[in-house]
């Protein structure tokens, strides 16, 4: 995820000037995405009802099959944010502890002074590092299980002492995960099901797994240059709870959705969340799992996160004051700028009409 990008979201929220009233959202996807993008869908939401949904392009370029709000693709990072509404319910029940060290629930090497909490690993401030190499980011091996997946990287020296810095890391909610199995007694996927998917009404959301075929999923693409192409599938067992889901448009606003409604936590847990934890040298600011794009001094007012991976770029935000929930996914990864602008552009679409401009 660009964090260095993300920083104008803060400028354009306080000048107004991407807000362009004269153009439609149609217009705007056209605008924006031109032909960089195989196939993308957009949406928002205002109070539960979808005011405007696009679907353009192709999910088989080649067959020219329609990419859909139904069809089911990657979306990378925006798994995170799901992984930490989990941990929260743990911590809602008494079962975990933000605060104290994860060798209390888990077996994990201690290599600093600082004990890694659990609240480190929400926040990317426990010190583990992430992909080592390209050849680690298009993992090719597949982990069967978490724990198989932790050895990855749990023998790898931290790169700081846990609470100094910040680094954006898929391995630490890989951590996150190992927990939620540990503590729960159920895989990570059928705990996400049970307390996350179904509550929120995402019937289509599952763990991506290398080989399995369906017949609504989307192939994956990727724009080199000018030009979009088919790209090799990697294995997506390495890092599962941070990215490695499979779902569609009409599930991750439903999620946004659960969000507003409270539906998966209560409200202290959540203010928790959006708090800032930290705040990196450029972007914006992270939570427990969301990142804050409000500006300064109303950072959690706009909430979400974006994700990209090979196949896809994925933005999602959430402004739980005027009830929106606005989503962009692509099947075309390198195409992260646009998406999070489009993205944008829809939600302050939706924020003109509640407030009656």
């Amino acid at each position: 995820m660009k964090f260095a990008f993300i920083i104008i979201i803060c400028s354009v929220l306080l000048t107004g000037l991407h807000a362009q009233s004269d153009i439609t959202e149609d217009q705007l996807m056209q605008e924006l995405l031109g032909k960089k993008h195989v196939g993308v869908v957009a949406a928002y939401s205002i109070v539960r009802d979808i005011h405007w949904k696009g679907e353009y392009g192709f999910s088989n370029h080649e067959t020219k099959e329609a990419f859909t709000s139904t069809t089911l693709t990657r979306v990378a990072s925006l798994a995170k944010p799901m992984t930490a509404i989990a941990i929260m319910q743990l911590v809602e029940k008494g079962e975990l502890d933000l605060d104290s060290p994860i060798t209390k629930y888990i077996d994990f090497p201690s290599q600093s002074k600082t004990p890694i909490t659990t609240r480190h690993l929400l926040a990317h401030t426990s010190g583990i590092d992430g992909y080592a190499s390209p050849k680690e980011a298009e993992n090719k091996i597949n982990y069967p299980t978490l724990t198989d997946a932790l050895y990855i990287f749990k023998q790898r020296e931290l790169l700081f002492e846990p609470g100094t810095h910040f680094k954006y890391t898929s391995y630490g909610y890989v951590v996150l995960g190992v927990l939620i199995e540990q503590i729960s007694g159920l895989s990570y996927a059928d705990y996400m099901k049970a307390n996350v998917w179904d509550k929120a009404g995402m019937k289509n959301t599952s763990v991506e797994v290398q080989g399995m075929n369906f017949e609504n999923r989307t192939y994956l693409y990727h724009k080199k240059r000018k030009k979009a192409k088919r790209t090799e599938q990697n294995d997506l067992s390495n890092r599962v709870p941070a990215g490695g889901l499979s779902t569609t448009l009409e599930d991750i606003l439903s999620f946004g959705q659960a969000i507003i409604d409270k539906t998966l936590i209560g409200e202290k847990a959540f203010e928790e969340m959006i708090k800032i934890s930290y705040q990196p040298e450029e972007g914006n600011p992270y939570g427990l799992g969301f990142q804050l794009y409000g500006s300064k001094g109303t950072e959690s007012v706009l909430i979400g996160h974006g994700g990209g991976q090979t196949g896809t770029n994925s933005q999602l935000f959430i402004d739980r004051s005027r009830n929106i929930v606005s989503v962009c996914i692509s099947n075309t990864s390198g195409t992260g700028n646009d998406t999070i602008l489009l993205a944008l552009d829809l939600y302050l679409k939706a924020r003109k009409v509640t407030d009656g401009e």
